[in-house]
């Protein structure tokens, strides 16, 4: 049997009408029957009463459409179980992070974890947040590491999943000083519109940003003047003077040290944060499962939620 069939059968099986389902499959009519007719020949029995329009499924067609369903769905995940045999011999940790705490957070995680526990080799992709779920929804990472915030719950968030707290982080609305140590772009204190650098939509930060700070933003005269997927990016242009954005603490602590930027808005603006490491429910493999015990085993680890 081709499986190709399948889904010309599901196809014909939803409008009863072979034009329709021929066009949705990309094929010619003539060689979607034709595919039809092959697959009713294989199963041995007709599948469609092609006495009524549109065709109908016969008493045999409706047991084979739940038949197909089930091989489709069993297919479609064939894949994502293979990986997952994989995985359980495997000694290759896959971690997606985000690219903030991909150089300023995970490289101690990971000296702090060696401490407890042998790690073998660790292979990382840095992106925004978007890239690093859709890489969690389709199994090809065991963890994702992101800020988080309880009011901006992203799609790793269900039930589906697991995640443990290993650390805390701050946005800070910062500016680059002036010759006296003040903040050249200061959030209140003026009625002409402040200069702000924003993150664009992909961005983890950004989202935490539109769900936490977007309606007090709307009280307080703003011009965007620059926007960015990247806090590394903001940051840059923080520094040469375009106006004030809102970091990561963790990315910023040697700046606001040495005095390179200043923090430009009173502390109720700061906004908390959380560091989650993430995972699926069904975790395969021995040293994924070491990682993950070892991190919910760190000092500063809060547990794990759905």
């Amino acid at each position: 049997m081709n499986l190709v069939w399948l889904d010309d059968f599901l196809a014909l099986a939803a409008t009863g009408h072979f034009s329709q389902a021929a066009e949705a499959r990309h094929a010619s009519q003539p060689a979607f029957s034709r595919r039809i007719r092959a697959l009713e020949e294989w199963i041995g029995a007709d599948l469609f009463d092609r006495s009524t329009q549109p065709a109908r499924l016969t008493e045999t067609g409706e047991w084979f459409r739940v038949v197909a369903q089930d091989l489709v769905s069993r297919v479609a995940r064939v894949p994502g179980e293979a990986r997952r045999v994989a995985d359980a011999s495997s000694v290759t940790l896959r971690i997606a992070a985000t690219h903030a705490l991909s150089f300023t957070f995970l490289p101690r995680l990971l000296r702090n974890l060696e401490s407890t526990v042998t790690l073998g080799p660790v292979q990382l992709v840095s992106d925004v947040l978007a890239q690093c779920e859709a890489l969690m929804l389709q199994s090809k990472v065991h963890f994702v590491l992101s800020h988080a915030q309880p009011k901006a719950p992203g799609l790793l968030d269900t039930d589906a999943y697991l995640s443990c707290e290993v650390g805390t982080d701050a946005l800070l609305t910062v500016s680059k000083p002036d010759a006296a140590g003040a903040p050249i772009h200061f959030l209140r204190g003026s009625e002409r519109p402040v200069s702000v650098l924003h993150y664009a939509e992909p961005s983890g930060l950004g989202r935490i940003l539109r769900a936490v700070l977007v309606p007090r933003l709307e009280e307080v005269p703003t011009e965007t003047v620059f926007i960015a997927h990247l806090a590394s990016v903001l940051r840059t242009m923080v520094l040469d003077g375009r106006g004030l954005a809102w970091l990561p603490q963790s990315l910023i602590v040697d700046d606001l040290r040495d005095g390179r930027l200043v923090e430009a808005a009173p502390r109720e603006w700061r906004v908390p944060l959380e560091i989650r490491l993430y995972r699926e429910r069904q975790l395969v493999g021995r040293a994924a499962d070491k990682f993950w015990q070892a991190a919910l085993e760190a000092p500063g680890a809060a547990g794990t939620s759905s």
